[in-house]
């Protein structure tokens, strides 16, 4: 596979998981976030083993080597799935998007912290500066006269959702040394699906049809979302799809104002722009240390 294929690939998930973020928004008025958890997560699971059937992996790569490390990353991973989803339906669709960056300098901040790896200046700057941006996006929705507690309620799930999602990459950073990644999305599927349905009591409804399409058409979409970013990692290196990631800013704007009559702040357009360039500044840092270390052990990948 080109690299080419896999920016395109990457880009194709971004879009598809900004438009399953949409159709979430456009039924939470009406359905409770467990309902909307279980799916996005249920229906995602036959996308998933169609994929691995049509692959020829459907034994192999769904074997597990340590399944107490899935069932962690499947409980902090519905956390984040689950505050994200609340979020979307208290603020606007750019604003979650935005406040959602603030995952990739927590990542770098949470890998100090529990894997020992070491922050120089450099990548501390990155990391402060990236949380200016976010508090940047935040300053217009905490600014007005009167902010209601929707908006606070929001700012708290998208934030806590930001850290659940750091705390993930970090935990996947240990799990793909002993687990395929096919493996980590499918179990992570199965896992939530189970574990919303323990939110059954607490005021499930019955979708309309046209509700029950959105949070199908959000499952299947999610799904496929998931192939195409692991199928992307296989043709092109981390370093260089990462920065498409905030690819995804343009496209909420863009459904945010054409579907939901969303205007972007010229603060939160500002504060977007900050952390995108703190995000991409790590990177690609990171990137050049990669390149170093291969140099100095050319038997081992960039990523030691």
């Amino acid at each position: 596979m080109s690299p080419l294929r896999g920016i395109a690939l990457k880009l194709t998930s971004v879009v598809l998981f900004v438009i399953m973020s949409a159709l979430i928004k456009a039924a939470s008025e009406q359905v409770p976030t467990g309902e909307a958890v279980f799916f996005r997560s249920f229906f995602a699971i036959p996308v998933i083993l169609g994929w691995l059937m049509w692959r020829g992996d459907l034994g192999s790569g769904l074997r597990v080597a340590s399944p107490m490390a899935h069932f962690l990353r499947g409980i902090v991973g519905v956390g984040a799935m689950g505050c994200t989803f609340a979020a979307l339906g208290l603020l606007p669709l750019p604003e979650v998007t935005a406040l959602g960056y603030a995952a990739s300098p927590l990542t770098v901040l949470f890998a100090a912290l529990l894997l020992g790896e070491k922050i120089r200046l450099f990548r501390t700057s990155a990391v402060l500066i990236g949380l200016l941006g976010v508090t940047i996006v935040m300053a217009p929705l905490l600014t007005v006269s009167e902010v209601s507690p929707a908006v606070l309620w929001g700012i708290g799930f998208v934030m806590t959702a930001a850290v659940l999602r750091a705390l993930v990459q970090i935990h996947i950073r240990r799990m793909v040394q002993s687990e395929q990644t096919s493996a980590i999305v499918f179990y992570f599927s199965l896992t939530a699906t189970g574990l919303s349905l323990l939110t059954l009591p607490f005021g499930w409804v019955m979708p309309s049809p046209t509700e029950a399409a959105m949070l199908i058409g959000a499952g299947l979409l999610g799904g496929v979302a998931q192939i195409c970013l692991t199928s992307a990692y296989k043709g092109a290196e981390a370093a260089l799809l990462a920065p498409f990631d905030y690819a995804s800013i343009l496209f909420a704007i863009l459904i945010g104002y054409v579907v939901f009559g969303e205007m972007p702040t010229p603060l939160m357009l500002l504060g977007s722009a900050v952390v995108i360039a703190s995000g991409i500044a790590i990177i690609l840092r990171e990137r050049a240390l990669g390149l170093k270390r291969f140099k100095a052990r050319p038997g081992m990948t960039p990523q030691g």
